[in-house]
């Protein structure tokens, strides 16, 4: 199970790589420009992203900061919002490294966000929803680079696994 996580945790660092590296493109206007996706635009959507792996990862791991919001716009630029996205990802690998077979197997307790509900529920599923949730709001990244006719990065998994970081993972 944790080389099915490491993978993940993998690939995510590698695909937030390519669509950031497509953002980069962007203007100031089109980073910040709504196009109607679930948070607006690019910057809502990849603010987004961070906000939610912090939310998680201070649920995982009780350190780091937690934002209040799930809309929260952590940096309103592009420079800085990529070197937290680069330390997060790096975040999310080596504690997701770190893990025994055994924590993998276990349960975790966590306030939520929205509604302060406590839950208690096994760790590797919460896994599976937390790199799923980044594919997911990944393909709305890539949906506003669409729109805003830009070219949109190939992000399907068996592209990473065809990658030299990817290759031990295929």
């Amino acid at each position: 199970m944790k080389q099915h996580f490491m993978m993940f945790a993998a690939y995510n660092a590698w695909a937030n790589g390519q669509i950031y590296d497509a953002a980069a493109e962007l203007t100031d206007e089109e980073f910040g420009r709504d196009v109607g996706a679930f948070f607006g635009s690019m910057r809502g959507t990849l603010n987004h992203l961070l906000v939610a792996d912090r939310i998680w990862m201070k649920r995982f791991t009780s350190e780091g900061e937690a934002p209040k919001a799930l809309d929260t716009i952590i940096h309103p630029n592009f420079d800085p919002l990529r070197l937290a996205r680069e330390a997060e990802d790096r975040r999310i690998v080596e504690w997701i490294s770190s893990l025994s077979e055994k924590a993998l197997a276990g349960r975790f307790t966590y306030m939520t966000v929205t509604d302060l509900r406590t839950v208690s529920q096994r760790l590797a599923p919460a896994l599976d929803h937390f790199f799923n949730h980044q594919t997911h709001h990944r393909g709305h990244a890539h949906m506003i680079l669409s729109v805003l006719g830009k070219s949109a990065p190939v992000l399907d998994l068996v592209y990473f696994q065809r990658t030299p970081e990817g290759r031990s993972f295929a």
